[in-house]
């Protein structure tokens, strides 16, 4: 049997940072809710996906600069 470790590692990767988006969405903007009520929650909300903006602008960054390396250089 043949692994792909690569792979593994890269879904692994991937399944761990979307359970600490979750946790972090879930649990935190949930004990806000809880308890402060649904005004703060939401501002919450808000404040948690604009801090999210620049990781997510790195990152589609760097994938387009993955892009372009393997584009350039097929081998």
């Amino acid at each position: 049997m043949i692994r792909d470790l690569r792979k593994y590692a890269r879904q692994t990767g991937v399944r761990l940072t979307a359970g600490a988006l979750l946790l972090l969405f879930l649990v935190g903007d949930g004990l806000i809710y809880l308890l402060y009520g649904a005004g703060p929650a939401l501002m919450g909300l808000v404040c948690l996906l604009g801090g999210l903006v620049p990781v997510v602008l790195v990152i589609l960054i760097l994938i387009l600069l993955d892009w372009i390396t393997k584009r350039a250089n097929p081998d």
